[in-house]
């Protein structure tokens, strides 16, 4: 894969020429092999940058001004798009390229993939908790509606026992009233019966 810089070597615009010297001397500091393609001097580099910048890019007059970067015909952006990269270390994924061992970028990529791969597993662990926990609050759950049903149980027989009792002592109450009952009538024969010899003895 090659790099393509579309530039004008004879603009006429100072800060076209600072911006294209940015391009490249970044490219080159970088030790990334790209190719200068004059849009100037060339014709057909001028036609074949206008028809392949896409158009959401172009000013409002459809011709884009250099210089423009592509990698082989896929579009990588203008100078503003290439000095975010710059400035965010992500110039070989603006590029379209793999960044190579020990640089910044890869360095940034390789973070990022262990904090992804690691909130992954964070996030797992969170799940297995919620799950483990959810479990643990539901058994908690039957148990505690199990305590609840065997206290109903437990109160409803000794209400039970209670009403039986209560039913008992009036039962035991009639026995001890008629008993008193008895005695009186007991006494009130006796006195009859004495009262009807002392009667027979007069006689």
């Amino acid at each position: 894969m090659v790099i393509k810089v579309f530039l004008a070597s004879s603009s006429g615009s100072t800060a076209i020429k600072k911006k294209q010297q940015d391009v490249v001397g970044f490219l080159e500091a970088l030790k990334i092999d790209y190719a200068q393609l004059d849009i100037a001097s060339n014709e057909d580099n001028r036609m074949w940058m206008r028809e392949n910048v896409p158009g959401e890019k172009k000013p409002t007059n459809g011709i884009p001004l250099p210089p423009q970067i592509f990698n082989e015909e896929m579009y990588c952006g203008d100078y503003e798009t290439f000095f975010e990269a710059k400035e965010d270390n992500t110039v070989f994924e603006f590029l379209g390229l793999t960044p190579p061992p020990g640089s910044k970028e890869a360095q940034q990529a390789e973070n990022a993939q262990k904090l992804h791969n690691g909130s992954g597993t964070e996030e797992h662990l969170d799940d297995d908790t919620t799950k483990k926990e959810i479990a643990e609050t539901e058994q908690n759950g039957d148990a505690h509606i199990a305590e609840l049903e065997e206290d109903d149980s437990i109160k409803a027989e000794t209400d039970a026992q209670e009403h039986i009792a209560g039913e008992e002592e009036p039962a035991e109450e009639d026995e001890e009233s008629r008993k008193p009952a008895e005695e009186e009538e007991q006494e009130e024969g006796e006195e009859d019966r004495e009262e009807e010899e002392q009667a027979s003895e007069e006689d």
